[in-house]
């Protein structure tokens, strides 16, 4: 017979597992974390800005990746009124909120690349 306890834990960890599932769903992929990333670290960016930082990205995946990170309210899109017309990137308040995670990123990768080449 389960106890309450068990009950508990384990839809505490059927929600930790969800939010998982949804957060690597949202940001999988090799370059959503070096997007948000670059507009954390470097702030409002353009598009070719922004391909240009990331070097080898091709222009359909980053503009696919962007409208993605746009729909779930991580950055957001401006067109400025000019000739030719410009568009901007740039992180939202809810976006910022990945910045920790984002640190712990860069300090795992750079530990880790210490790690393996030495």
């Amino acid at each position: 017979m389960e106890k309450k306890e068990d009950v508990i834990l384990s839809r505490q960890c059927e929600l930790q597992i969800r939010a998982i599932k949804d957060t690597m769903e949202l940001l999988s992929g090799k370059w959503k974390m070096q997007i948000i990333g670059t507009l954390l670290r470097h702030g409002t960016m353009r598009f070719m800005e922004l391909k240009r930082t990331l070097n080898g990205i091709a222009p359909k995946k980053l503009s696919k990746d962007l409208h993605e990170l746009e729909m779930n309210k991580l950055i957001t899109r401006t067109v400025k009124n000019t000739k030719p017309i410009t568009v901007e990137y740039s992180i939202t308040e809810h976006g910022r909120t990945l910045d920790g995670l984002i640190g712990e990123i860069i300090d795992w990768g750079l530990t880790h690349r210490q790690t393996i080449i030495g």
